[in-house]
């Protein structure tokens, strides 16, 4: 029978980074949704040491929710839940699953931004507000730009190299993300520094009080 689980050389070197991170900032309570699982190495990584909090891996792609099945089958967890296909270009990923009924407290998406279209960036925004609690937590991890610039000449070069890929792709402006997830009521509450010139963005969703005015006749 053949194997189908995928390797991503970057997950052996970051992920005791991420889950350090994960641990000071994830809600204790309610599960987690990871947006983008890939091979779904992180998936298996990390649930078992955040339970008993649920750890939902999504994807996109077939062969990626293969993989993240067969390292499921290879490495289980029992607060490892199946993986779902999502595409949050699609308007509406976030109620095809009913993810507001399944109490997330967060959402963790790591290097996906820069590899896919920037419409992946506004429907992960939109859709996070929509499942996220007041309270809930946004976990983005991944490179970008600050004040416009890249923070290293190894960035640069990475930005190049996905363009040329796809004219679509490419590290974003952290300004902009964190714009976007503003008017998605999605404030950001840290930027820490991470190895290979990377970092951890934490958003936390608020809930916009409504004013009125009261106006009364003389």
């Amino acid at each position: 029978m053949q194997d189908a689980r995928q390797y991503a050389p970057a997950t052996a070197r970051n992920r005791d980074a991420i889950l350090e991170v994960l641990l000071q900032i994830l809600p204790t309570t309610g599960n987690i949704l990871e947006i983008s699982s890939g091979t779904g190495e992180h998936a298996i990584y990390f649930a078992p040491h955040l339970q008993p909090r649920q750890w939902i891996p999504s994807d996109p792609n077939p062969i990626a929710i293969a993989s993240i099945t067969a390292w499921q089958q290879y490495q289980p967890s029992p607060n490892l839940v199946a993986p779902l296909t999502i595409d949050v270009t699609e308007p509406d990923w976030s109620d095809r699953h009913q993810l507001q009924d399944q109490n997330i407290q967060a959402i963790v998406n790591i290097n996906m931004i820069h590899i896919s279209p920037w419409a992946a960036c506004l429907g992960l925004m939109f859709g996070a507000n929509r499942i996220l609690p007041e309270g809930g937590i946004l976990y983005l991890y991944g490179a970008y730009k600050q004040n416009g610039k890249h923070t290293s000449p190894s960035n640069a070069e990475f930005d190049a190299s996905l363009r040329y890929q796809n004219p679509e792709w490419g590290v974003r402006d952290l300004e902009e993300v964190i714009a976007v997830a503003a008017g998605q009521n999605l404030i950001l509450q840290k930027v820490q520094p991470m190895p290979s010139n990377n970092l951890s963005v934490i958003f936390q969703k608020t809930i916009a009080i409504a004013t009125s005015v009261n106006v009364s006749s003389t």
